[in-house]
């Protein structure tokens, strides 16, 4: 059937188009708005398949412990529960989510195996007839832990001396045999030792809970040629079908993701955690099945963006130049790598700021710790880099007693210039924007900065 237009509707498809350029600076309405504001958007939670079975984890209540054993016995005799799933039922129990792309190693279970290293590590799935069924029994599950050390600062983690969590035997990701992501340009000491003054910071940021109004989770239903379809929230569909088909040991084709409607990612609901486990149950139990989080798990198992300590030390000219400047970067990956160590390179690639600086030296590390696993959120690896080097810049301006938007015209990039990374700037229009910005707000400019450009670089 075709489906009939309202009036609104016909209106918009029918609307008058003017050259090549409709859409910039024209009101446009969203491809999904009128769905979602009528309520006939499907998401996941709208699938009820029959014989629905429920998933619930029974999480991890140390930081950091090893697990002499686990008791399922008395989660067996609730009635309504139908399988107690353990890290021996998952047929490839360790992955990465960025492996798809090169990143390893593979340094996650899906489910806790002898140890666990942060607080709601999951450590067994428990699959039900009802959600009340499958909450009693994870709740039932007894595990025997022995307690081990924990860090939970990401410079304490790297101290020597410090307990290492990784079985690979650092607290740091290795990036391709170096500690950390790492910029070198120009000679820093020198460039210390030539400055008027030596101006430093320190700056740091908690982690931040996406807190999306619906929450992580998927409903898999088997399929009748063997396939598993899978409605996810996810915001990454073939992460999420290769990542779980690679987990449960079976070939891309034997899954199908359906997804497109999220509500409210920010980049959290790009790590795979929730299908793997739900695929599992599906194909355990012949049954369709859910697994989502509850509103407290939302809050304190899934990802964040990750907590950042950074150090800038800035040697600078009585006049403003910043002649050299090195950069100490921390980000707190948790227990696991996810999406951080792309997050770290980000981090460097991003380094000193969008300012032309001829010595610098930019150490990033991706560390670990006993806490909740960081990962993806909207531009993570750039926006903390920026609140910290932004405001650095105001620190300097306040040192120097100098006006903070004439400190940066003073040492934002112009086409030509060679950046920290060994490449030509180009496109750069910073200077023009920082004069645009000061119009806006009534901030004025003296002639010799209105008169500066992106094109050029006034000499002297």
């Amino acid at each position: 059937m075709t489906p009939r237009l309202t009036p609104i509707d016909t209106a918009y498809f029918t609307q008058e188009r003017t050259g090549d350029f409709d859409v910039i600076g024209a009101p446009v309405q969203r491809s999904d708005a009128r769905s979602h504001v009528t309520g006939r958007t499907a998401f996941f939670e709208d699938m009820t398949p029959p014989g629905l079975t429920h998933v619930k984890i029974h999480r991890s209540t140390r930081h950091h412990a090893r697990i002499n054993g686990v008791d399922v016995s008395a989660a067996l005799q609730v009635p309504g529960v139908l399988r107690v799933i353990t890290h021996e039922d998952v047929p490839n129990n360790w992955y990465v989510v960025l492996r798809l792309i090169g990143v390893g190693p593979d340094d996650e279970p899906v489910l806790a195996e002898d140890r666990v290293l942060y607080r709601g590590e999951p450590i067994v799935a428990v699959v039900a007839e009802t959600e009340e069924a499958a909450r009693e029994g994870a709740a039932k599950v007894v595990v025997d832990y022995t307690d081990l050390p924990a860090v939970l600062d990401v410079e304490e983690a790297l101290a020597e001396g410090a307990p290492i969590i990784k079985q690979a035997g650092t607290n740091h990701f290795v990036y391709e045999g170096h500690h950390c992501r790492r910029v070198r340009f120009g000679d820093v000491e020198r460039g210390f030792a030539e400055a008027d003054r030596i101006i430093e910071g320190r700056y740091d940021s908690s982690p931040i809970e996406h807190a999306p109004t619906e929450p992580t989770g998927c409903v898999v239903v088997p399929q009748g040629d063997g396939r598993l379809r899978i409605h996810s929230d996810t915001q990454a569909a073939f992460f999420t079908l290769d990542n779980t088909a690679l987990i449960l040991g079976v070939p891309p084709t034997g899954l199908r993701v359906v997804g497109g409607t999220v509500g409210g990612g920010f980049g959290g609901k790009v790590d795979v955690i929730v299908e793997p486990l739900a695929c599992l149950a599906a194909l355990l139990t012949g049954r369709p099945a859910k697994y989502v989080y509850s509103r407290a798990e939302e809050m304190q198992v899934s990802s964040t963006r990750a907590a950042e300590r950074i150090f800038i030390k800035d040697g600078v000219m009585d006049d403003g130049r910043i002649v050299a400047r090195q950069v100490r970067l921390y980000v707190d990956a948790g227990a696991y790598s996810r999406h951080s160590p792309y997050g770290v390179t980000k981090a460097a690639a991003h380094m000193p700021g969008p300012y032309t600086i001829p010595n610098v030296h930019v150490d990033c590390y991706c560390v670990y710790t006993n806490r909740t696993p960081s990962s993806a959120m909207r531009g993570f690896g750039v926006t903390i880099g920026d609140f910290a080097l932004e405001s650095h810049m105001d620190r300097v301006a306040r040192e120097l007693g100098m006006d903070p938007l004439r400190l940066r015209l003073l040492n934002a990039y112009r086409d030509g210039d060679m950046k920290a990374h060994r490449k030509i700037a180009s496109g750069t229009a910073l200077v023009e924007v920082i004069q645009r910005a000061a119009d806006l707000v009534g901030h004025r400019l003296p002639p010799e900065y209105r008169a500066m450009s992106s094109t050029e670089r006034a000499e002297g």
